[in-house]
């Protein structure tokens, strides 16, 4: 069958449609949005920051030009880059009476369509699918060169993603920062040696699906003809990931047709170590002088002060919010990481006692190590968590593998551990807590275990997971009194089991990464120290901008409540390192003293450090939070306003003792003044005032209407 009879799903675009109509798509648009879906430009690129309604924006532009006959949707394509993502693209059109007329996909998922298709018309067999990379790869590793395969096929895949010839990539990968698990001559021999052995054994890679889609529109005008007169219409979702690659497949895709719309945010691209190119779309306008730009600048997802926060790490200006007044948020400076861990635990129950939900809730690091001392103190608290993705140190092949190992120890589990302290650099020998000289800054931010300039990136991640693990491992020891390798087997099972699914109430634990495209009300974002934010390996003008976003993103993840903290002692394995608070902390504090009330301070880390450590020598004050600062209240509007207000702090107040909660946890000033003006009568109009989520609704409700109802009188 050819491509030019390539059979449609339906007939008519007004056949595959209930009926909906062009003011039911453009409902409860903004300005900007309205722009967006109905403009006549083409190309079109929507610069659409967080929370602002991209994907919102996106399905209405398809669905809006489908209502109103610009565009037959058996033409248009969507592109993402998961397939949950078009799984949530695809149920969304649908929702709009699309049905499944639209195709959306990954960028991986139509080249290999399209390429079965030409097979099919060809009546060729089609290569088979390489069923582990890694072996692959192993095999054409000298035995001389002790080099992890994975590494090397990480490098292999983002030198693709980058369409860098083995030939340039002496010069490229220095440039770009990289730490090559070769010599750069021997890594180029072996990008070569690869590729010649998959031809040989006719098998391909997911890139190669790519790379071949790319060569068949190349060569023959006639078939690329055929596939752009199929795909007239191009949509790209998160457009600031796309790297070089697929930017080519989707150049090939399009030819001269200058109908594409891309949607994305700059402030977003965090997988440049991947080989995304977030220029792509930061530049869009210099390779397309034609386009229409739009940016969406109005946030609905969170609070003013966290929008605030988030600014000053963003290269644009701050969005507008709209949302009410939320807390202020915090900076917490802890004595240690397990003091800083207990600390966030603390937060997460009091946020708990308010809301009634676990998962409202998420805990946010930038690397897999810090979530297990996290993790444990949640636990010890009594919440149950949850690791986003199955992610953690203790889901990764190097943990696994070493837990293997001391599992088979019956009788030497001291042996074996002291050997992977050895293997970590850390020996056996104590130390006093205090750090020293050489490792106090922790310039290297990874595992505490000496240098890292000859390491690659995963090899410094490896051994930061294997650090806590090490960790781990030593609570394992403290624990039982005849330890074995079993019974460590044993042991940590059962804090895997601890790990709650998917659905099931609970707080969420995630790295920076994993958290991208997800929101919650209350976040709290710990291990703000240099060598974590930014990481340590950052050394290139590029690599700290993307590690200024990736920032960006998880201050952007709270919907009403953000607190940050970072603790001035980590252990790693078995070594406790003085830390430094991450540089990005200092604009951040600035903001919140703009936020709170008084005159402007420059923030004294070392005296709250050194409260931090009184406090967690007293056990009747396990909360070391310096006292939060409340705004100054607005001068009532009459006295009857003024004497529901004071009856509503006193309200709160009682309620935040019950609770063993600071007051503005129950809720902030700002929703206490929207209560006393509006003077609500009914739960519906309740839940109009700002600060109202259904939890506290719920929780509150009956109170303060009778409050409400009573003039003041508690």
């Amino acid at each position: 069958m050819s491509l030019l009879s390539w059979p449609d799903h339906c007939h008519s675009p007004r056949l595959s449609l209930p009926p909906v109509s062009t003011e039911d798509l453009l409902a409860g648009l903004n300005q900007a949005q309205l722009e967006a879906v109905t403009t006549d430009g083409s190309p079109v690129a929507v610069m659409a920051g967080a929370g602002s309604g991209k994907t919102r924006v996106l399905t209405r532009r398809i669905a809006w030009r489908i209502v109103e006959n610009e565009t037959d949707p058996n033409r248009v394509l969507a592109l993402t880059f998961t397939r949950k993502a078009a799984g949530e693209l695809r149920s969304r059109l649908r929702s709009l009476g699309m049905r499944d007329a639209v195709a959306a996909g990954t960028f991986h998922g139509t080249a290999l369509l399209q390429l079965r298709q030409r097979w099919a018309e060809r009546n060729t067999t089609p290569p088979a699918l390489i069923d582990s990379r890694i072996r692959f790869v192993a095999r054409l590793l000298p035995r001389s060169q002790r080099v992890r395969p994975g590494d090397v096929m990480t490098e292999i895949d983002w030198a693709r993603a980058r369409l860098v010839a083995p030939e340039h990539y002496g010069t490229s990968a220095p440039e770009a920062g990289r730490t090559p698990p070769l010599p750069p001559e021997a890594m180029a021999e072996i990008m070569v040696r690869y590729q010649q052995e998959k031809q040989r054994r006719r098998v391909v890679d997911f890139d190669d699906l790519l790379m071949l889609a790319i060569r068949d529109l190349r060569s023959d005008p006639g078939y690329a003809e055929a596939i752009r007169w199929r795909y007239r219409h191009l949509y790209v979702d998160e457009f600031q990931d796309v790297n070089p690659l697929q930017y080519e497949l989707l150049t090939q895709w399009r030819g001269d047709n200058g109908d594409l719309f891309v949607v994305g945010d700059p402030n977003q691209a965090i997988y440049g170590w991947n080989g995304a190119d977030p220029n792509l779309l930061s530049r869009f306008v210099r390779r397309e002088p034609a386009a229409t730009v739009v940016e969406l600048t109005d946030n609905y997802r969170s609070t003013p002060q966290v929008l605030a926060l988030a600014a000053t790490m963003a290269r644009s200006g701050p969005m507008e919010a709209h949302r009410g007044d939320g807390p202020t948020p915090t900076i917490t400076p802890y004595a240690d990481d397990e003091a800083e861990a207990a600390g966030v635990a603390q937060r997460v129950r009091e946020a708990y006692a308010v809301a009634g939900t676990w998962s409202d809730q998420a805990v946010l690091v930038r690397t897999n190590a810090q979530l297990l001392v996290l993790e444990q103190a949640l636990r010890d608290a009594g919440a149950p968590t949850r690791m986003r993705g199955g992610s953690g140190p203790l889901a990764t092949p190097e943990v696994r593998a070493e837990l293997k190992r001391l599992s088979g120890l019956e009788v030497n589990l001291l042996l074996g551990v002291s050997q992977l302290r050895e293997r970590l650099g850390q020996g056996d020998q104590g130390n006093d807590g205090q750090g020293n000289d050489d490792q106090g800054n922790d310039d290297q931010g990874n595992d505490g275990a000496g240098p890292v300039d000859d390491l690659s990136v995963a090899d410094i991640e490896r051994r930061a997971n294997l650090a806590a693990f090490l960790r781990l491992v030593q609570d394992y020891l403290g624990a039982d009194a005849n330890p074995t390798g079993p019974g460590l087997a044993a042991w940590v099972k059962t804090l895997e089991a601890g790990d709650v699914a998917a659905g099931v109430d609970a707080v969420e634990l995630a790295t920076f990464h994993a958290a991208k495209g997800l929101e919650w009300p209350v976040v709290h974002v710990a291990g703000l120290e240099e060598g974590f934010v930014p990481i340590a390996y950052a050394s290139t003008g590029g690599q700290l901008a993307e590690e200024k976003r990736l920032l960006y993103v998880a201050l952007t993840r709270a919907e009403d409540e953000l607190h940050l903290s970072w603790a001035a002692v980590r252990t790693f394995g078995t070594k406790k390192v003085k830390r430094q608070a991450s540089a990005h902390l200092t604009p951040l504090a600035a903001v919140i003293s703009r936020l709170g009330v008084g005159p402007r301070q420059r923030v004294d880390w070392r005296a709250q450090i050194a409260r931090s450590r009184q406090q967690l020598e007293l056990a009747e004050q396990p909360d070391d939070r310096p006292t939060a600062r409340r705004r100054p209240a607005a001068p009532a509007r009459n006295n009857e306003q003024e004497v529901l207000y004071q009856a509503l702090l006193a309200w709160r107040q009682r309620r935040a003792r019950a609770a063993d909660v600071p007051p503005h946890v129950v809720f902030s000033d700002q929703t206490l003044r929207a209560i006393a003006g509006d003077r609500p009568a009914s739960t519906a109009r309740l839940a109009a005032m700002p600060g109202m989520r259904p939890a506290k609704l719920q929780r509150y409700s009956e109170e303060l209407l009778l409050l409400v109802a009573n003039q003041g009188d508690s």
